[in-house]
């Protein structure tokens, strides 16, 4: 390293989803011209995963491939392939897998989450999940290779009503069976959840609500009521769960290993660590928000800002977010956007069939352009990309 590096500061940023991403592009783009800081990005893949679209790739459609590098070519980032082992927050240090160690002045965790698939028996060993591409594609050569049979969604959430109706469209000789304790779509106002249930039907998705499975086996299904299921497949979307990596660093977390952090997304028991998207738990003035796509990337642009003002010398602004829309694809042609107040309850504002569809595939298309205007951005001026509604944050400057 140069004498000129050795005096920058060094900003890691764990983790290459939306947040992670954002953060990394944001801030590398606004600093590569003043020279006072250096940023890294460390991820197990050197290719973005689209999550929006992996119910797509998991049915075998093509979806975009999106290099990692290329994203951060021309911001002057550095990046990093390898998983994370271990987080030493007190000497401001990281460790990957091939025992490299990484050391940073600013942290940004952006780690994320997976399907739970320790809660239950038999998940882990038997059932599919969608946390990466490669997870997709695993389901996708599974599904393609099934004459006959029933294929068992695990989990009755939005991300399982995606991927049941997926897979019942695009595999129609397949049985699709959803399975969860509520109904589908039941955060929906009642307009868009019978337009839901209705598509689910034409689809031929058996839907069992109140179902709880307790264990999954090589070919089925067990439930709570002794009963079970048949299954040439299953799918698991029910329930996530974080790195215990934060925990184990000695960071601040809530009950479900998240990073508790202060109202500019600084972790409340070392303010040198920001944590974005899944891997933070971020009160506003409704309650601590859910991961999404929607919010995930506000705040990752909202850390760059706050690390860019406190490198001036300033304090952060504090992030303020309110959720849009819902939207939630039905197969192809068929979708539903359900228009939300900020705290996520539902409007009574609903687009339905191809009307939605189109506007679900213009606001979740490949982020391609989405990140090339982040690159493009001044030092000064804010960027939040379209979905949720704009935090009261302002520039950098």
């Amino acid at each position: 390293m140069n004498e000129t590096a050795a005096r920058q500061h060094e900003v890691l940023v764990l983790g290459a989803g939306y947040a992670g991403l954002s953060a990394a592009i944001q801030l590398a783009a606004r600093t590569r011209k003043r020279g006072n800081a250096h940023v890294t990005l460390v991820n197990p893949y050197d290719t973005f995963t689209e999550r929006l679209r992996l119910h797509m790739t998991a049915t075998g459609q093509e979806t975009a491939v999106m290099s990692i590098p290329e994203l951060l070519d021309g911001t002057g980032a550095g990046f990093v392939r390898g998983w994370v082992t271990a987080v030493d927050a007190d000497a401001r240090t990281v460790r990957i897998d091939d025992d490299r160690v990484l050391r940073y002045d600013t942290l940004v965790y952006g780690l994320g989450s997976v399907a739970d698939t320790v809660a239950v028996p038999g998940v882990d060993d038997h059932a599919h999940t969608l946390d990466t591409r490669e997870d997709a594609a695993l389901l996708a050569d599974r599904l393609a290779r099934l004459d006959a049979g029933t294929v068992v969604v695990g989990g009755s959430g939005l991300t399982g009503v995606e991927a049941a109706a997926e897979i019942a469209e695009q595999h129609p000789r397949l049985q699709v069976v959803l399975l969860g304790r509520q109904e589908p779509g039941a955060g929906l106002h009642p307009k868009a959840r019978a337009h839901l249930d209705a598509a689910l039907a034409r689809l031929g998705v058996r839907v069992r609500c109140g179902a709880e499975v307790t264990k999954v086996l090589p070919d089925s299904v067990e439930l709570a009521d002794g009963s079970g299921i048949p299954a040439a497949a299953v799918l698991w979307t029910s329930g996530t769960r974080v790195s215990p990596l934060a925990a184990a660093a000695g960071l601040a977390v809530d009950e479900r290993g998240r990073v508790v952090t202060d109202s500019a997304l600084r972790s409340v028991s070392h303010p040198d660590v920001y944590a974005v998207g899944d891997a933070a738990a971020i009160r506003q003035g409704y309650g601590v928000m859910h991961g999404t796509c929607q919010s995930g990337m506000p705040t990752g642009v909202h850390a760059a800002l706050s690390i860019l003002r406190v490198l001036a010398g300033k304090e952060p602004r504090p992030f303020r977010f309110g959720y849009y829309h819902t939207p939630v694809s039905l197969g192809r042609e068929d979708a539903v956007v359900q228009f939300t107040h900020p705290d996520d309850s539902p409007r009574r504002i609903v687009l339905t069939g191809k009307r939605a569809a189109k506007y679900k595939e213009t606001v979740t298309a490949a982020p391609w352009a989405t990140f090339a205007r982040m690159k493009r951005m001044p030092a000064s001026g804010a960027f939040w990309p379209h979905g949720g509604r704009r935090t009261r944050t302002r520039s950098a400057k």
